[in-house]
């Protein structure tokens, strides 16, 4: 059975999927469980997603007062970084093992529905 990264990977470098969902879905896979995830394959996608890194988070001045507002950022994955995805994506699924199962699909769709209820707040 073929893990939910592995067909974001498979439809970004076949030019169906989007950079964003393979950033989400390799960094879900990569970082999993706790910091323990059984992704080492991904990384040389990982190291572009390190590269590219739009960020989540915003500083801002507050008016007023010493600091900074820290607000979220809805950033989409640098486009000139698309093809160095593309081509780290194939290595990966070069590398990839022959019975991947490491993320589940439903463990997905919950964590990809944070991430975007967490940036649209």
């Amino acid at each position: 059975m073929s893990s939910p990264v592995r067909r974001e990977l498979e439809d970004f470098v076949a030019g169906r999927g989007q950079a964003e969902r393979v950033v989400i879905a390799a960094a879900v896979a990569y970082y999993g469980e706790g910091g323990k995830g059984k992704g080492e394959w991904l990384r040389p996608v990982i190291d572009v997603i390190d590269r590219a890194s739009p960020g989540i988070v915003e500083l801002g001045s507050v008016s007023g007062t010493a600091g900074f507002e820290v607000r979220l950022a809805e950033r989409p994955f640098p486009g000139r970084y698309e093809d160095d995805l593309r081509r780290a994506a194939q290595a990966a699924l070069a590398g990839l093992p022959a019975a991947d199962a490491s993320v589940a699909p439903g463990l997905l769709r919950r964590v990809v529905g944070a991430i975007r209820r967490l940036l649209s707040a």
